[in-house]
């Protein structure tokens, strides 16, 4: 469990690299270590505030059918961006594409490595009942 949690870190990470090079009003400062710092804080962030903002934009959510998703990430990666110092957003813009193109990577990310699930196993289809003959 705890490998499949550093993996995931790691890709984190990459993406959030890959979008501070992308997107023009994201600055990284520092190494890849105080990436990883950068993105363990915006899991954590993210773990924490992620439902709660969720939960309570939820009728801003229905009303522009999700598309308030996008001003909740952006609101979680400026708030990450206020905790470290290795992370600058220049504008509520830059934090709307750089929120907007991490969910997509990380969406992609999930869908490309292998999901283990408890266990140890991955996930096998079976039979409980046969079909009558």
């Amino acid at each position: 469990m705890i490998i499949r949690l550093v993996i995931r870190l790691v890709v984190l990470a990459a993406i959030i690299d890959v979008v501070a090079h992308i997107v023009p009003g994201i600055h990284l400062h520092g190494s890849f270590l105080w990436l990883l710092w950068v993105a363990l804080i915006f899991s954590v962030v993210n773990l924490i505030l992620g439902p709660l903002f969720r939960l309570l934009s939820l009728p801003f959510i229905i009303v522009t059918l999700g598309l308030f998703l996008l001003v909740v990430n952006a609101a979680l990666l400026a708030i990450t961006a206020a905790l470290t110092t290795h992370l600058d957003i220049d504008n509520f813009w830059s934090a709307v594409l750089g929120g907007l193109l991490i969910a997509v990577f990380s969406w992609l990310a999930e869908l490309l490595l292998p999901v283990i699930r408890r266990g140890g196993r991955k996930h096998r289809r079976t039979a409980a009942v046969q079909d009558p003959v």
